[in-house]
């Protein structure tokens, strides 16, 4: 097996042939870092917060069973998630299909970027997809409506008319007025009836953005500014941009990049930005499951924040994304913050199925990984156990704490043919939240695939 470093990870992760395998589950948890779900591909991430929570909205990247859309996009349903944390999420199964809706080409495998909105005691799940029909080409964009945000979700039996596009999204202002926004032939916005299901007038073409290929709007209101953010291809691959605006349809006012193009050439990004408990989220997606093809991605979140002026800080992707990983779970320490500038790599646990994730190599003495944000609760954990595998045997030094990282325990990673679970007492539990750190402290090197206390 090949190990890849940190340093070219990217590069020969898109060498590389996998099997691609997809698991379809319904209402389970998993825990997880970046990516969020892991257990199925998860692109075009629209988050909304609902009843307290976050509720996901992805697209659902598939293995193609038909050969025309081998080398593409092929996206059969829609699952929907929540979390109230950001690190647990409970997948709420399949809310809306194309053999379910009625003016959807059954077999398109077309069901694009979707968007979730709540109004009047209503929620509306606005998609794209190729319509049925001879002679119909492109797309056309249609609505679901549920009474919860996970359904079960009715889908209307034609789609929005007057729009013709993918992407959508919905902006419900302060005023309760609501606009879908769209891309396909330019980027474009219309108003909608109060019914959520037919526009309220001609759309408009958005001015203001800059050239280039442009698509996947979502349009959010911040402290009475309204901000425009898109996926714009300025190079090779699309980076995350934004403009700024005083009325929802426009005009805008170019204002620059939130995140810079893919280092391993991922050709899409899609997005959302959500307020949580105070914080702001961009969440986005990545082929991290599908290194060797890009039409299969995985969604991620990382924090996001804004300057006095109200511009944008850009952001910088991570493996650890955000939310804080209760100490009693599995911690993945291949979901780094930080590790050392040599002697570090990182792999899939299994190559034939990369839905297993990764695994953190330390091969070099003094390597070290560093995982922030662990919660001990009132402490009072008296074991550490780890999941690991050795070819020399080793030993890994274990701390914890925001300075001076006071040592846990050392673990002895016996000479092993495969992988195996040891477990070791720790000399003391901190309390509260606290990043933790391994560090190959003799010759030797040790794979670790997570660690737990308990």
């Amino acid at each position: 097996m090949k190990i890849l470093t940190i340093n070219n990870m990217c590069q020969e992760f898109m060498k590389k042939e996998i099997l691609l395998l997809l698991f379809v589950c319904f209402s389970f948890t998993v825990y997880s870092q970046n990516p969020i779900v892991r257990d199925q591909f998860t692109a075009d991430p629209t988050a909304r917060v609902f009843e307290g929570k976050i509720y996901l909205y992805p697209s659902h990247d598939i293995p193609s069973p038909v050969e025309r859309l081998k080398e593409w996009f092929c996206m059969a349903d829609y699952h929907v998630f929540s979390s109230d944390n950001l690190i647990d999420w409970q997948d709420h199964g399949v809310i809306v299909s194309q053999e379910n809706v009625p003016w959807v080409a059954p077999e398109s495998y077309s069901m694009w970027a979707p968007d979730c909105v709540y109004k009047d005691g209503k929620y509306y799940f606005y998609f794209p997809s190729a319509p049925a029909g001879e002679n119909r080409r492109g797309f056309a964009i249609g609505v679901a409506v549920s009474d919860t945000p996970y359904g079960p979700f009715i889908p209307e039996a034609k789609p929005i008319e007057g729009v013709g596009g993918i992407d959508p999204c919905v902006l419900i202002d302060d005023d309760g007025e609501a606009y879908i926004y769209w891309s396909g032939r330019g980027m474009s916005v219309a108003r909608l009836k109060k019914n959520m299901l037919e526009l309220d007038g001609e759309p408009t073409q958005i001015e203001g953005l800059p050239e280039g290929f442009k698509e996947g709007p979502f349009v959010f209101k911040r402290k009475g500014i309204y901000y425009y953010t898109f996926p714009w291809v300025k190079d090779k691959t699309e980076t995350l941009a934004y403009a700024t605006g005083d009325n929802p349809m426009g005009p805008f006012t170019f204002q620059g990049i939130i995140m810079e193009e893919s280092p391993t050439g991922c050709w899409t990004n899609h997005h959302s930005i959500v307020e949580y408990k105070d914080q702001w989220y961009l969440f986005y997606h990545h082929n991290d499951y599908s290194p060797s093809f890009d039409k299969n991605r995985s969604a991620r979140i990382d924090a996001l924040f804004f300057n006095s002026d109200g511009t944008i800080r850009k952001v910088t992707p991570t493996f650890r994304g955000v939310g804080v990983s209760p100490a009693t779970g599995k911690v993945h320490p291949d979901r780094f913050s930080a590790v050392s500038q040599s002697g570090t790599s990182i792999a899939f646990v299994s190559d034939e199925n990369p839905f297993e994730g990764w695994k953190m190599k330390l091969e070099e003495k003094g390597a070290w990984v560093r995982y922030e944000r662990v919660d001990f609760g009132e402490g009072g954990q008296q074991m550490v156990k780890a999941r690991v595998q050795s070819s020399t045997g080793c030993t890994v030094r274990l701390q914890a704490g925001d300075t001076g990282r006071s040592v846990m325990t050392e673990l002895e990673v016996p000479v092993t043919g495969s992988w195996q679970e040891i477990t070791v007492p720790i000399k003391y539990a901190p309390k509260g939240i606290h990043d933790i750190q391994l560090t190959l402290i003799d010759e030797g090197m040790a794979e670790i695939d997570w660690i737990s206390f308990e």
